[in-house]
C-alpha cells in the first residue's frame, strides 16, 4: 500500500511541475490543446518535485507545435522554475525546416531562443531556410537597407559568462 502511495504522490507531483502556468506554454499538460504543449518523449523520464527538475534520457524527442520546433538529444533537462530545457548529446533541432546542430543546447522559453555549444574542438552549425523572395517591394533602385529582411527562425545568441548551462 505505501508503494502505491509514492508511485500516485511521484505522478501527482510531476504533473504539478508539468504544469508551466496559467495560459503559458505547459509541458505534457494531459488537458492543453496540442498547440499549447511541448511534448517530451525519451526511454526513461524522472522529476524532483523538490527542485522542480525533469529529466529524460535515451532517444529524446521534443515537440513543440505552437513554435514549430522538434528537437532531438541524448538528454533533456526541463527546469521548471527558470522555464528553460538543456538539450545535450548530439543535439539536432528544427524550426521550420531551419536546424541547429551541436552538443548542448538550451532553449529559453520564455524568450523564445536558443544557446548552443559544441563538443570541444568543433562548431555549432546552423543551416537556416531564408524564405523566398516576394514580389518586388518598390522600385529597382531601392536600397538593399530599404527592402524588408525575412525573420529569423533560430536565435543563437553567445553565452553570457554570467549565465551557468545545465545546472
Amino acid at each position: 500500500m505505501t508503494a502505491d502511495f509514492r508511485k500516485i504522490g511521484w505522478m501527482v507531483g510531476l504533473a504539478g511541475l508539468l504544469a508551466l502556468g496559467a495560459g503559458s506554454h505547459p509541458l505534457l499538460t494531459a488537458q492543453a490543446q496540442p498547440r499549447d504543449t511541448i511534448t517530451l518523449r525519451s526511454d526513461v523520464q524522472e522529476a524532483n518535485t523538490n527542485t522542480g527538475v525533469i529529466t529524460a534520457r535515451g532517444n529524446v524527442q521534443i515537440d513543440y507545435p505552437a513554435q514549430q520546433i522538434q528537437a532531438t538529444s541524448a538528454q533533456a533537462d526541463y527546469y521548471s522554475n527558470e522555464r528553460r530545457i538543456v538539450l545535450s548529446g548530439n543535439v539536432l533541432v528544427n524550426q521550420q525546416g531551419s536546424t541547429l546542430q551541436a552538443e548542448v543546447v538550451t532553449y529559453l522559453i520564455d524568450e523564445g531562443r536558443f544557446v548552443a555549444l559544441p563538443n570541444p574542438d568543433e562548431q555549432v552549425e546552423a543551416v537556416y531556410l531564408l524564405p523566398e523572395s516576394q514580389s518586388s517591394t518598390g522600385p529597382e533602385d531601392a536600397s538593399p537597407a530599404a527592402r524588408p529582411r525575412p525573420p529569423v527562425l533560430l536565435d543563437v545568441s553567445p553565452v553570457q559568462p554570467s549565465t551557468p548551462l545545465g545546472n
